[in-house]
Order: structure tokens, then sequence, then C-alpha cells
């Protein structure tokens, strides 16, 4: 399997130094104010919810298509919550929001497939250290 890598570069301080993340064909800014205010660019939590969003979803069609249910489509959304504690900011919680559009399956099936694709894709085992993913799955149609 190949090795895969990403970069990021971080220029002055933290509130008013400007980050680049780059990955595959990916480049794009990250900064104080993307990453805990309102401001412009993304955030190394936007990044990880991609990444579990894009692994789940993989993870759920191979489950799928070998159960005999290969979907039309399937689409998540991954809200990462990102949390001042005691001891620092945590990622506390990660919601996997699941529709599907998957013919001739039934919603116990659908739903024992989401739950086995959050428990077993790599990035879900990677995020062990995370207090809870929570999985909203929803069947289209």
């Amino acid at each position: 399997m190949p090795v895969r890598s990403a970069s990021a570069v971080w220029l002055g301080n933290n509130t008013e130094g400007q980050g680049t993340l780059k990955f595959a064909d990916y480049e794009g800014n990250y900064g104080f104010k993307s990453r805990f205010e309102e401001g412009p660019g993304t955030n190394p939590e936007e990044v990880l919810g991609a990444a579990h969003a894009a692994c789940f979803t993989q993870a759920l069609s191979g489950i799928l298509t070998r159960a005999g249910f290969p979907p039309t489509r399937l689409e998540t959304m991954a809200e990462v919550k990102l949390e001042k504690l005691e001891e620092g900011f945590r990622i506390t919680q990660i919601t996997l929001n699941l529709t599907g559009d998957v013919p001739n399956i039934d919603a116990a099936t659908f739903q024992s497939s989401a739950e086995t694709a959050k428990k077993n894709c790599p990035v879900s085992k990677a995020l062990t250290g995370v207090n809870e993913v929570v999985l909203k799955a929803t069947l289209a149609g």
C-alpha cells in the first residue's frame, strides 16, 4: 500500500499568522479565525471531517456492495466538535450525517451496515481518542 502524505506550513504567530495545507490536488489556507472564529479558509477539523466522511462512505459502499445492495448514492457530512476543556482544546465528538440511496435494502440492514462501516473504516479506527463518533443514517426514498 502506498504511503499518503500531506503538509502544512505556518507563518507568524498563533493569532495573526497564516497557514497553508496541501495534499493531493488540494491547497488551502487556514488561520486562527478560520479555526476558532468565523473567518475565511479551512481548518484541521474540517480536513479531518472530510477524511472521516470519505473513508466511512467508501467503506460503507464496499459493505453494501458485498451484501448485494450496491448503492446508487451515499452522501456523508461530518460535523467535528472542537471544545476548550480544562486541559486544553480537544475534539470531543464527530457526527457522521449519512443519506443513502440504496435500492432494495431495508432500514435495519442499512443501519447495521452503516454501523459496521463506522466501527471499521481506517479513519474511525485512527480516531479512537475522540470521545464519541456519532452516526445519523438516513435511507433516501
